[in-house]
């Protein structure tokens, strides 16, 4: 008998939670062939099959286990059942995988290795059943059962509102008369205990306060319009928002040092380079990825950067050390539909920018009342260590550089820089 053991995931992690076999007992299973999905408090990850033979599991599903406990047991004496050849299995979940891509199209190549039941989240949505990008993140997030759901759309399509009645009305189809009041009880799993001891440990902590600004919009939608296909194009990624702010953060951080620096001790420590956190909601909760040396990076660069880590984050594939370091958050609680809120602080960095829904407004613009398309912005900041007049201004540069964003070229007015102003 081989025995499997829960693997040391990082140097502060001292147990983790076996969330799902994805191999049963007696199973014969191949060499490297995953068979079961554990959850530390920062992140999901596999455990393999260190040879071919039968497995005994000995963890259950929901147990705690200790780094180093022995999870499983394999039988590599086993006979290798009748018809089943070596590396079967992966193989054959390799090709399942690149037939049956996210909505028909081919997995990369990448991804063909991990077994379907691996890659995807515990929620996931089944092929046959559509829903839009914003109903399938909250039933994804609240765990529904998206058959359950009545769709409204068109073709059968889930929206967002048939999402939220089915949440306001758990237990019975819209129309139809509610017939449980049945309770729930669920263990709070790492990552989610986690998130709360962060955040509390971040209110009690620090002296954080919230500046508020808002954005004109016009410019970067504008050109959006006008160079997206063209960037499509030429670099295989949508032009997003997130690449402007990234931009615009990275220069303000520079303008502003403080905003970019934390508190270890009696010590300050600033940093010459931007490690731009971006909040992501996983299926298992919030987690917070790190796009490395953002300042260094083009925009393509960054939206595939992006793209990269939200994907990971969807899938349960992001490593630790993609989740480690970061110097500045930002977070988007637009694509949920916020208009405003004060976004809390993740520690040990001092701040954090709240990117919001773009809504067309009515603004005074030289006198004139015109509607335009205005975005709230909020900085949460501890106040410890970054004065009022430091938040301020650097939001300030924020509203500036994305609303002249021809200055996110190096930073600068071009007309200013050329005149030396």
């Amino acid at each position: 008998m081989i025995d499997i053991k829960v693997p040391a995931v990082g140097e502060s992690i001292s147990e983790v939670t076996l969330v799902k076999w994805l191999k049963k007992e007696g199973d014969y299973v191949e060499r490297d062939e995953v068979i079961a999905e554990l959850e530390s408090e920062k992140a999901t990850f596999e455990v393999n099959a260190e040879q071919a033979g039968v497995l005994k599991t000995i963890g259950k599903e929901g147990d705690t286990l200790k780094i180093g406990d022995t999870v499983a047991q394999i039988d590599e004496t086993a006979a290798r059942p009748e018809g089943k050849k070596a590396d079967a299995a992966p193989a054959a979940v390799a090709k399942a995988a690149s037939a049956a891509g996210e909505g028909g199209k081919a997995i990369p190549a990448t991804t063909q290795a991990v077994p379907a039941t691996a890659q995807a989240p515990v929620t996931a949505i089944p092929n046959d059943i559509k829903a839009s990008p914003l109903a399938a993140a909250i039933i994804s997030d609240k765990k529904i059962d998206a058959s359950s759901i009545t769709p409204s759309g068109t073709g059968g399509k889930i929206l967002k509102q048939d999402v939220l009645e089915a949440l306001e009305h758990p237990g019975r189809k819209p129309g139809a008369s509610l017939f449980t009041r049945s309770d729930r009880r669920e263990k709070m799993s790492n990552l989610r205990r986690t998130v709360s001891r962060r955040l509390v440990e971040a209110k009690n902590t620090t002296a954080m306060l919230t500046t508020f600004n808002e954005v004109d919009m016009s410019a970067v939608m504008a050109l959006r319009a006008k160079y997206k296909d063209k960037f499509k194009e030429r670099h295989g990624v949508n032009l997003g928002f997130m690449s402007f702010f990234t931009k615009a953060t990275c220069f303000a951080l520079q303008d502003w040092p403080a905003v970019n620096a934390y508190i270890d001790g009696d010590e300050l420590i600033y940093h010459d380079y931007c490690d731009i956190s971006i909040a992501v909601s996983a299926p298992k909760g919030l987690v917070v990825p790190v796009i490395r040396n953002a300042e260094s990076l083009s925009m393509a660069d960054i939206e595939k950067k992006v793209v990269e880590l939200a994907t990971k984050a969807r899938d349960n594939k992001l490593s630790m050390e993609e989740m480690q370091g970061g110097t500045f958050t930002i977070t988007n609680g637009g694509v949920f539909g916020s208009l405003m809120s004060t976004p809390i602080i993740n520690i040990p960095q001092s701040a954090i920018l709240g990117m919001h829904k773009i809504e067309e407004r009515a603004v005074v613009v030289n006198g004139q009342i015109v509607v335009r398309p205005m975005m709230y912005l909020a900085v949460s900041y501890d106040h410890r260590i970054i004065d009022g007049r430091e938040s301020v201004s650097f939001l300030v540069r924020i509203k500036e550089l994305l609303e002249n964003p021809d200055q996110l070229l190096f930073g600068k007015d071009p007309v200013k820089t050329l005149l030396e102003l």
